[in-house]
């Protein structure tokens, strides 16, 4: 494949591969999240490497910064140390938080903040952040007696957050979303009295692994570990945290090595956390030819490589209790299913649609835009496959992830494509482009 950027983000895409060799993705963007969170709020030194360099840990941490938290340069390769304040020592900012384009950093912020006594907080993000609910989170820390409020009843940013004594509660969740989960189990930290959070569904669960190694009392029990019981009193330790790469972006070669003929890649060093391998196990419902190897425990996460071959995959079906593991692969998965053979469903993910963007809506439109048959529901999309897309002009809207997932699309297609604001792959995998060009053989 070549690649031509300008000044109005519009990249060129041609070629077919195959894609050949090694490669290591990104850190994981939602442990590098919660490491700079639970490190601010620890007592003493964290340190952590392979934190993700994008824009969305940045947001986070510059968040963190505005609230007296100290954090070394977060540069690519660096060993990064936060100087920790402690449960309550977050200062209220002189300046309103801006989230960027981070739904983790605005929603987990949430539950940071709304027990911070006697401080305000107001959060802000960029237009696509501000368009996205937040009321899932606010509604649940009101049970425990926060106060957050904000536009359209409290769902929308700007949000305004004044910190109050809260009381431990048993609560269950609207959604099954770590980004919920989360903000709960941090609100939970310094509530009086025990809380537990119920999921309808096992979401990923990165901050319970990752508090309990900090110190924090969790019990997880309940069918399937859906029920997640917190104990306050507890501070939190300092940690050496060592992000694995992060699987979500692992993804998009996973799909590019199954479906471009003569390809062979081995992704090193990937988390594989059993909450976040729905994907795995969609590629082997799939018949695709992955081998994992050289598994080891990380600080508390199963890391491996995973070596994919090209092969002929068949069609494929997700229903909601497997969304939760593979939320983000979705649009990755959208473009696969367009090559496998037979008709592929997607169903139970209206989640899709309050994400960035509304990934349902945008995949379709731009697949089709390709030429893809593909049907759009309520809660998900029906593709047809063994499909023949043909180059176009294509747009990412501004994802990170339809980015990438357009630029495989693109790569099966039969002529050229323009992809628009291509530059929005930076969020999550700022290395994305660099590498694509290098596997390209």
């Amino acid at each position: 494949m070549s690649f031509n950027s300008n000044s109005s983000s519009i990249r060129l895409l041609r070629g077919k591969g195959p894609l050949i060799g090694k490669v290591r993705v990104p850190g994981d963007k939602s442990i590098s999240h919660r490491a700079l969170l639970f490190g601010a709020i620890a007592d003493g030194i964290t340190t952590v490497e392979g934190l993700l360099p994008a824009e969305d840990p940045l947001s986070t941490a510059k968040c963190l910064r505005a609230m007296g938290v100290s954090i070394s340069p977060i540069e690519k390769e660096a060993k990064i140390q936060i100087e920790g304040v402690g449960l309550n020592g977050l200062q209220e900012p002189e300046e309103i938080l801006n989230c960027g384009n981070s739904g983790t950093t605005m929603r987990l912020m949430l539950g940071l903040l709304a027990g911070k006594q006697g401080r305000h907080f107001v959060l802000t993000g960029d237009a696509s952040l501000r368009k996205r609910p937040m009321k899932r989170v606010g509604q649940p820390l009101e049970a425990m007696g926060a106060l957050v409020q904000g536009r359209s009843n409290g769902n929308l940013a700007p949000l305004s957050i004044s910190g109050r004594q809260l009381h431990g509660a048993v609560i269950g969740t609207p959604v099954a979303s770590a980004q919920v989960k989360s903000a709960l189990l941090l609100a939970a930290l310094t509530a009086e009295g025990e809380t537990t959070v119920i999921e309808p569904a096992h979401s990923r669960d990165h901050s319970e692994r990752m508090l309990r190694a900090f110190g924090a009392q969790i019990e997880i029990g309940g069918d399937m570990g859906r029920h997640i019981k917190v104990r306050p009193g507890s501070s939190l330790k300092g940690q050496e945290v060592i992000v694995p790469g992060d699987i979500s972006s692992a993804a998009f070669w996973l799909i590019a090595g199954s479906l471009i003929p003569r390809s062979q890649l081995t992704i090193e060093n990937v988390g594989l956390n059993p909450t976040r391998t729905g994907i795995l196990e969609v590629m082997k419902e799939m018949g695709a030819c992955i081998e994992i190897f050289d598994q080891k425990d990380i600080a508390g996460e199963p890391v491996g490589n995973i070596l994919v071959k090209h092969g002929t995959l068949k069609s494929f079906n997700i229903n909601e209790t497997l969304i939760p593991r593979l939320v983000d692969e979705i649009p990755i998965l959208t473009v696969a299913a367009c090559f496998c053979e037979g008709v592929s469903k997607i169903r139970g993910a209206s989640e899709l649609r309050v994400k960035e963007t509304d990934r349902l809506a945008v995949m379709a439109r731009q697949l089709k835009a390709l030429g893809a048959n593909i049907e759009e529901h309520d809660d998900g999309l029906t593709i047809q496959g063994n499909q023949s897309l043909v180059g176009a002009s294509i747009d990412s809207e501004t994802d990170h992830r339809v980015a990438m997932s357009l630029a495989i699309a693109a790569m099966l297609a039969n002529g050229d494509s323009q992809l628009a604001r291509s530059e929005a792959a930076a969020v999550s995998y700022p290395d994305f482009w660099d590498h694509l060009e290098r596997l390209q053989q």
